[in-house]
């Protein structure tokens, strides 16, 4: 049954230039799956960075020097003082993370970025929920209103990012100098694969291929951005298994570090 004259008009997908189709969509595949599975995932990553950030606890092991990129860099006067590598001038409450500094932005690069926009527009926002699905809202603005054209801010993030990566990676270079002396553990390895794989993820963004290689009207009169254009463009068709990997390798590492920080065993490689 075909909908009221009055709400055809509200979907966008009802005027005079379209097919006058009264079936929502002609797909017959399980087109749901994609956006449910998205937002359980991008639910499962919210909950639980965000008590993460606010539980103030089991976030560094002193014995290892191991530090949790939820908690990087710990600027708060209730920090550990160990893991307080840039100094202590945030307050100590309740409702400020201690790495109040460097969450903001990195949720901004994260959320701003070309393919979470595109995650959550289809699963949370529908706009729409997937190809060939009608969506139901009655007009579209794009990204040229409030609050959607501060995504147009995604290359300052992605500078704030890659300031923030050089942190986490001073941190896992410093976690192999323990009191002790030189050790690698299994820890190690972790923040390691983790930092990584953000270094991957952050240099394979639309913006960094911006960065290396735009604006230019001949790439033969500039052959190493040329080169680095073309590296970054390589593994940035494959921005999106990357989004979805270090959000797995973020929750990994911190969860391996807080258990360790527990009095879980640290099992040594080396050392």
């Amino acid at each position: 049954m075909s909908a009221p004259a009055a709400d055809r008009s509200k979907t966008g997908v009802f005027s005079p230039t379209r097919a006058k189709i009264p079936q929502r969509t002609l797909r017959t595949d399980n087109w749901l799956k994609a956006p449910i599975l998205t937002n359980l995932g991008l639910a499962a990553f919210v909950i639980y960075a965000t008590v993460r950030a606010f539980m103030q606890q089991d976030y560094f092991v002193p014995q290892y020097n191991y530090l949790t990129p939820f908690y990087s860099p710990c600027l708060s006067v209730g920090c550990i003082p160990e893991a307080s590598h840039f100094g202590q001038f945030l307050p100590d409450v309740w409702w400020l993370p201690y790495a109040a500094i460097s969450l903001p932005f990195l949720l901004l690069f994260r959320v701003t970025c070309y393919y979470y926009r595109r995650a959550y527009y289809r699963s949370v926002w529908q706009s729409p929920t997937a190809c060939a699905v009608a969506e139901p809202h009655g007009k579209y603005t794009g990204e040229t209103r409030f609050p959607l054209i501060i995504q147009n801010s995604h290359r300052y993030f992605f500078y704030a990012a890659v300031l923030i990566s050089l942190v986490n990676t001073y941190d896992a270079i410093l976690a192999f100098d323990t009191p002790t002396g030189f050790r690698i553990g299994v820890g190690n390895i972790i923040l390691v694969v983790n930092i990584t794989l953000l270094w991957v993820y952050t240099l394979s963004c639309h913006s960094c291929r911006h960065v290396t290689g735009g604006r230019l009207k001949h790439f033969s009169k500039h052959p190493v951005r040329y080169w680095i254009w073309t590296q970054v463009s390589k593994i940035n068709t494959r921005h999106m298994e990357f989004a979805w990997i270090t959000l797995g390798t973020l929750m990994l590492t911190d969860f391996y570090i807080m258990l360790v920080a527990r009095g879980m065993t640290d099992l040594t490689i080396i050392g």
